[in-house]
């Protein structure tokens, strides 16, 4: 059994954003952050108030996080990015509303005194009884990951303890978000109100400039007294927040987030429900209707589609029946089709199910086929324009010394460029016959067999085709070449100029998708120029369709492309700044140094060069943590460390310096899910460097000090190069089942209604056996889920009670 928390996130846009350039507007980006640790930067968009991101994370999280906040700064190439302003939101909001939040929500101002971090250790007692006077005593030990006051990446921290209106303070720690006191301070209770507070407050302390507020923690001294002792780590709070006076006038952010709070059962429990999920699309049912499925796709909701969608294609790809359970949908929707045309153009659990299965099973086959061609356009940042309307021709430059391109020559320079790439697609679609992945072959494969068997009239012979273009064109290659970012082939979005290429270029796999060689330009006239290439492009589609689904299917390759999935490829790869220092020597006599890092299913290799044959590699079991280096170590907020056990039992540390924010949280996440497994690692480590003959971070002398922060193994990132987890996807589809037993039982009624002459018992008969299954397993399954959640009632209602007796 297992706790999951998972945190959807989609930043699709703001609006009214202030300006902050001389230029009139702004270059606004998003960082996401889970309790103040930055775990995503959103690319930025240049030059305008009103951006769009339409970017989307899901982030596992633990159990123990408080707040998820958006800040939105604008990028400056000279000077300190501006702080826009920020949207926070608490785990309570989110918890709340289980369906998810939506909507726009206004900026509010950063408030340094709001913006807290970090714990600190405290051991509260009272002393003294009968004729000796009451004490009451705070034992200060220590505090870590404090915020960073200071441009040296760190603080100065000190402590502030106020009661009764009498106040004392402990000695300054220089230099560390981890200090250690040790301090002991005292206070009489006798002549002070019973309801007054102890106000244990944190500072940074400051020379010149006013102390800057590192927040605080408040006790209830009757409380304390009736315990006598209290000791523990204790969040830090910020104080009472201020009203803002730019309240309304930093503009919005339109969010879409939902929290998942999943307990996962062992996997036993959710065999009945893969079982009959299985049963409802495998080779055995003989012709008959898939009840199960239907009901599934007749009661989900347009707001639950792409999530259930999702789940049922990783469910079924795990079990090797994603061909088959594609089928049965394929098979619903050519029944609910009148008009071919219409064919696979709604949002239905068809549609959704295959636009998943594209990104799970064909995402690296996207990027062997686009990144070269997307790489060329965004190198070249070559002005292309074909609607007269939108040509500047002061954006198109000068053909010579003096004089400026005409419209005309603007517009047949665009053609020609164009053409270019477009040839260069159409040729990399046709060649990509030869690797595109068994899977995606065999789906579509199956849908071009269906739609074949459905409209096999020759006025409809174009269909068959434009079912599969209208998923592989119009739901794949087209999103992606508008906007790599969101597809993982770019980094950063595309600037203005290179976006206007991408959308044109994505216009012309449109029209060759449609395979309409009379009208392709009509609606766009201005597209013309281009329609000889596009007509070549659909005779040349058409042939590697029907290479596509003439396919080899063999169950071998099957096999290897189903483990491959069911295993993930946990791979990830790239040139990365690394430095790499032992136990017994980690000062810092070398600078970083460039190297070819792989991380494989058993080890992270790392090399000079990307096919060198010397390489260096830790065995994956070996890892003891993986986690972020504090800013003031190496002057960069992007470091992390691989800290790993040697033969001899001594500890090895391996320092990686990303690129970015964004670079560093995917090695950190794919690093944490491939030792997931690990059982020897680390409870607490030092996020600075052993230099000087002391930790940067908490002073500390001795190497073998055990550390001075948590390790954080639970943040991750999902992506889709993900391995696939079973038991994951049967609780979540459970969940979905479990919300719409109601309407499942609403539209097995409506299913069993007897046609014309029809036998109601025939039909309620071979239906109604399904319906029961299905009940009874969700009712089994959720027994377990009550069982769980009582167990866990007792287990905190013990601890408890063993507090209170202590």
């Amino acid at each position: 059994m297992a706790k999951r928390n998972s945190l959807y996130i989609r930043i699709v846009e703001g609006k009214h954003l202030p300006i902050k350039d001389i230029t009139g507007s702004s270059d606004p980006y998003c960082i996401v952050r889970i309790d103040n640790e930055a775990i995503i930067r959103t690319a930025t968009i240049w030059k305008t108030l009103s951006p769009f991101w339409g970017e989307e994370y899901n982030v596992h999280l633990p159990p123990s996080f408080h707040t998820v906040s958006f800040h939105v700064l604008d990028e400056d190439s000279l000077s300190r990015d501006d702080v826009i302003g920020k949207v926070s939101i608490s785990k309570e909001v989110l918890a709340a509303n289980p369906q998810g939040l939506d909507g726009w929500m206004n900026l509010t101002e950063v408030d340094p005194d709001e913006e807290v971090q970090g714990e600190i250790h405290l051991q509260m007692s009272v002393v003294g009884d009968g004729d000796i006077p009451k004490i009451l005593r705070c034992q200060v030990l220590e505090a870590r990951d404090l915020a960073k006051k200071d441009r040296n990446g760190a603080s100065d921290p000190f402590v502030r303890v106020r009661y009764n209106g009498k106040t004392q303070e402990s000695a300054v720690i220089k230099k560390s978000c981890y200090p250690r006191w040790n301090e002991c301070f005292e206070f009489e209770l006798d002549d002070a109100p019973p309801d007054t507070p102890l106000s244990v407050e944190l500072w940074d302390w400051d020379l010149v400039s006013k102390n800057d507020f590192l927040g605080k923690v408040l006790f209830n001294i009757n409380r304390l007294q009736s315990a006598q002792q209290e000791e523990g780590w204790f969040r830090l709070v910020p104080d009472k927040p201020k009203h803002s006076q730019h309240e309304g006038t930093l503009g919005s952010l339109r969010l879409q987030l939902r929290l998942r709070d999943e307990t996962v059962l062992p996997s036993g429990h959710y065999h009945p429900l893969t079982s009959l999920l299985c049963q409802s699309v495998g080779p055995n049912l003989n012709g008959n209707s898939p009840d199960l499925i239907m009901l599934i796709d007749e009661t989900t909701t347009a707001e639950s589609r792409q999530e259930v969608a999702s789940n049922l294609v990783k469910l079924y790809l795990g079990q090797g029946l994603a061909k088959d359970f594609l089928d049965v949908l394929f098979k619903l929707e050519l029944d609910k089709t009148s008009e071919p045309n219409t064919l696979f153009r709604s949002n239905s659990l068809a549609s959704k199910s295959m636009e998943s299965f594209l990104k799970v099973a064909g995402m690296q086959y996207l990027h062997r086929l686009l990144g070269p061609l997307i790489n060329r356009i965004f190198e070249e940042k070559k002005y292309v324009e074909l609607d007269p309307n939108k040509v500047e021709l002061k954006e198109a430059g000068c053909t010579g010394l003096h004089r400026v391109h005409t419209e005309a020559e603007v517009i047949q320079q665009s053609t020609s460029l164009l053409q270019s790439y477009l040839s260069e697609l159409l040729h990399a679609i046709v060649q990509s016959a030869s690797y595109c992945p068994v899977a995606l072959c065999q789906a579509f494969q199956q849908l071009y067999r269906r739609v074949s068997k459905r409209y096999p009239e020759p006025e409809y012979r174009k269909v068959k085709f434009i079912a599969v273009t209208s998923f592989l064109c119009l739901r794949f290659f087209s999103p992606a070449i508008m906007s790599p970012k969101l597809f993982h082939l770019r980094e950063k979005h595309a600037d203005a100029r290179t976006s206007r290429t991408l959308l044109l270029l994505a216009k012309a796999i449109q029209i060759i998708g449609n395979l309409d060689t009379l009208n392709c330009c009509s609606k766009e006239p201005w597209m013309v120029p281009l329609q000889p290439v596009i007509q070549l492009g659909i005779t040349q589609l058409k042939d590697f369709i029907s290479k596509l689904v003439s396919c080899d299917n063999s169950e071998d390759l099957c096999l290897q492309e189903r483990m491959s999935l069911q295993c993930g490829s946990m791979e990830k790869e790239g040139f990365v700044l690394l430095h790499r220092t032992k136990d017994k020597s980690m000062l810092m006599t070398s600078p970083f140094k460039k190297y070819y890092v792989t991380l494989s299913k058993d080890t992270l290799s790392y090399a000079r060069t990307q096919h060198s044959k010397k390489t260096s590699f830790i065995s994956l079991p070996r890892i003891l943590a993986v986690e972020k280096v504090e800013e003031k170590s190496f002057g960069s907020a992007n470091v992390m460390q691989i800290i790993s056990s040697q033969d001899n039992g001594q500890m090895e540390t391996l320092y990686l310096d990303c690129k970015s924010v964004n670079e560093l949280n995917q090695w950190l996440s794919a690093l944490r899910k491939a030792c997931s497994h690990n059982t020897d690692t680390m409870s607490c480590y030092h996020p600075g460097i052993y230099k000087g003959e002391r930790w940067s971070c908490c002073h500390q002398k001795e190497k073998a000090d055990p550390g001075c922060d948590k390790t954080k193994h639970g943040v991750t990132l999902q992506e889709w190069s993900d391995p696939l987890d079973p038991d994951l996807e049967s609780q979540l589809i459970y969940r979905h089942l479990n919300g719409v037993r109601p309407a499942i039982w609403e539209k097995y009624q409506e299913m069993i209604k007897p046609e014309q002459g029809g036998d109601r018992e025939a039909l309620e008969g071979d239906k109604l056996d399904v319906v029961k299954r299905l009940f009874s397993v969700l009712q089994d399954l959720q027994d377990s889920h009550t069982a769980v959640e009582e167990e866990e009632k007792r287990s905190k209602n013990k601890n408890f009670l063993l507090e209170l007796q202590t």
